[in-house]
């Protein structure tokens, strides 16, 4: 059996570009979605202890 990427050839700028932006996309989207529960956290806090 051949070794894992042995026939592997080297990665263009673009593709290195590419990577690199899905990586920091879906960096993103998760601190986005951490920021949405956390304002959904802290708005339903708020309207508790308004009453």
């Amino acid at each position: 059996m051949g070794e894992v990427g042995k026939n592997q050839r080297p990665l263009t700028e673009v593709e290195m570009e590419n990577y690199r932006l899905k990586k920091e996309l879906a960096e993103t989207r998760m601190e986005r979605d951490i920021l949405k529960k956390a304002a959904a956290y802290f708005a339903k806090e708020s309207q508790r202890g308004a009453r």
